[in-house]
C-alpha cells in the first residue's frame, strides 16, 4: 500500500512538472540558478548569495524558507521550496523582471516529490547532513538519497560545491556529472577556510589567504560564509568587492538575531530545529558569553514532524545551557505536554534539576527575562522568523522577537 501511494504522488509531481513547462515554459534556461541544499545553513547562504549578487548590481531572484524575492520585491513563502507550477511561474516573474540570478532552497521533501524536476541549474551547495525529517524519509540513508537526487540532476557545465568537513560531504558529490568542488576548514580544500577570531563583535577569518571581515556571529556561519565566498567566486564576481560586501552583510531574520536588554542581558532568537542547529547556536552562545554569565535556553520541539530528534533535542539544552526552559513549539494536533515529556527521555535525575517546563511559550520567555541577570545570554530557539503558533490546526499570531521587544518596553 505504501509503495502503491508512493508511486501515486509520485505520477501526481510528474504531470505538475510537465503542466508548468506546457504553461510557462522552461524559464530557468533563461537564468543562473543556483540551488542550496543540506539540513541546515540553507536559508543564510541562499539569502546572502542573493544579497551578494544584488550588491554587485544584478537583478536577482530568491526562494527560501523566509520569504521569496523577485528584483527587490518581497513575496510570502508558503514553504521552503514550492510546488512545480507555483516555481516555474516565480520564475517565469523573475524573467520578465530582468532577474539573471536565482539562489533558492532545495529541500528534500522538493527533491523527493520532483518539484525542481527540469530545472536549469547552474550550480549546486551542499551544506550539511544531520538529523531531521525522519517522520518522512524513515531513515538517514534515504534522507541522504533524497539530498544526493538534487546533484545527480545538475549538468556537467554546473558546479557542485559541497562542504568537505561534513561526513557526508565526499559521498554527496561523489559521481555527479558536475564539477566536483569542496570547501572547508580542516584539510587542502578547493576552497579552504580559517578562523582567526570568533567573538561577540563578529568573525575574523581567511579564506584562500584572503582576509574576511563579519559581523555574523559563530562557528555555523564560518561555514555559511565560506560557502558564499566560494560560490561568488565560481560565478565570477570579483574576490576584493565580494570580501568587502562580507563585512556588511546581515543575516536573513530569525536568524541568530540578538539584541541586548535594558540589564545588560543579551536576547538571541534563532531558528534552530534540530539537534545541529540547536547545539550549533548554544555553543556560539557559549563561546561569546561573559565569563560569569549563565546561558538560559528556552526552546521546544515541533508536533506532527519528527519525533526521534526530540530526546536528542532536550539532552543538547540541557548540556549546554545553565537553566533549560522547555516550551511549545508548534506543537499542531499534538499535546505540548507530551511533547516536553518525550524531550526529558534521556535526562538523568541530576539534570532534570537545570529544566523548568512552561509549555505556554509567552509565559516561558518572560520567566527566562525574570530570570535573567547582567552577563547573561537568553537563546530562544525553534521559531526564528516565523509569526505564528500552530495549536490544533488554528494559527496564532505569534514572534519570538516581538514577545521580548514587549518584555523590553516594560522592564
Amino acid at each position: 500500500m505504501q509503495n502503491l501511494t508512493k508511486k501515486l504522488k509520485t505520477k501526481w509531481w510528474r504531470m505538475k512538472s510537465f503542466l508548468a513547462r506546457y504553461y510557462y515554459g522552461n524559464p530557468s534556461t533563461k537564468l543562473k540558478v543556483v540551488g542550496v541544499t543540506g539540513t541546515n545553513g540553507k536559508t543564510t547562504t541562499a539569502t546572502l548569495l542573493y544579497k551578494m549578487a544584488t550588491a554587485f548590481g544584478y537583478r536577482a531572484g530568491l526562494v527560501s524558507t523566509v520569504e521569496n524575492i523577485i528584483a527587490g520585491e518581497k513575496r510570502p513563502a508558503k514553504m521552503t521550496t514550492p510546488d512545480s507550477i507555483s516555481l516555474t511561474k516565480l520564475f517565469s516573474e523573475m524573467v520578465e523582471k530582468g532577474c539573471q540570478y536565482v539562489f533558492m532552497e532545495v529541500s528534500s521533501h522538493a527533491l523527493d516529490q520532483r518539484r525542481v524536476a527540469g530545472v536549469t541549474f547552474a550550480g549546486g551547495i551542499f551544506t550539511n547532513l544531520t538529523h531531521d525529517h525522519l517522520d518522512y524519509h524513515k531513515s538517514l540513508e534515504n534522507y541522504f538519497l533524497a539530498k544526493k537526487k538534487f546533484f545527480k540532476m545538475l549538468p556537467a557545465h554546473a558546479f557542485a560545491l559541497s562542504n568537505a568537513d561534513d561526513e557526508h560531504g565526499l559521498d554527496m558529490i561523489q559521481g555527479v556529472k558536475a564539477q566536483q568542488i569542496f570547501y572547508g576548514f580542516l584539510g587542502h580544500e578547493d576552497f579552504h577556510g580559517e578562523i582567526l577570531k570568533m567573538d561577540f563583535s563578529g568573525l575574523e577569518l581567511i579564506f584562500n589567504k584572503n582576509k574576511i571581515h563579519s559581523q555574523l556571529l559563530g562557528k555555523f556561519n564560518a561555514y555559511n560564509l565560506l560557502a558564499v565566498w566560494s560560490a561568488s567566486i565560481l560565478l565570477g564576481f570579483a574576490k576584493e568587492k565580494v570580501g568587502k560586501i562580507l563585512e556588511n552583510i546581515e543575516p536573513p531574520p530569525g536568524r541568530f538575531e540578538n539584541f541586548t536588554l535594558k540589564n545588560e542581558v543579551l536576547v538571541i532568537v534563532d531558528y534552530a530545529h534540530t539537534p545541529d542547529a540547536l547545539e550549533n547556536v548554544l555553543s556560539t552562545a557559549q563561546e561569546i558569553k561573559k565569563d560569569n554569565g549563565k546561558i538560559i535556553s528556552v526552546f521546544g520541539c515541533g508536533g506532527d514532524r519528527d519525533p526521534f530528534k526530540r530526546r536528542m533535542m532536550g539532552k543538547i539544552g540541557v548540556t549546554l545551557s545553565d537553566i533549560a526552559i522547555f516550551t511549545s513549539d508548534n506543537p499542531r494536533s499534538e499535546d505540548p505536554e507530551k511533547i516536553i515529556e518525550q524531550m526529558k527521555t534521556d535526562l538523568q535525575e541530576e539534570e532534570k534539576k537545570k529544566v523548568l517546563t512552561i509549555p505556554n511559550r509567552h509565559q516561558a520567555i518572560l520567566e527566562s527575562v525574570k530570570l535573567a541577570q547582567a552577563g547573561d545570554i537568553i537563546l530562544c530557539a525553534g521559531k526564528g522568523h516565523e509569526t505564528y503558533q500552530e495549536i490544533k490546526g488554528v494559527r496564532h499570531h505569534f514572534n519570538d522577537l516581538e514577545e521580548f521587544r514587549k518584555i523590553y518596553e516594560e522592564i
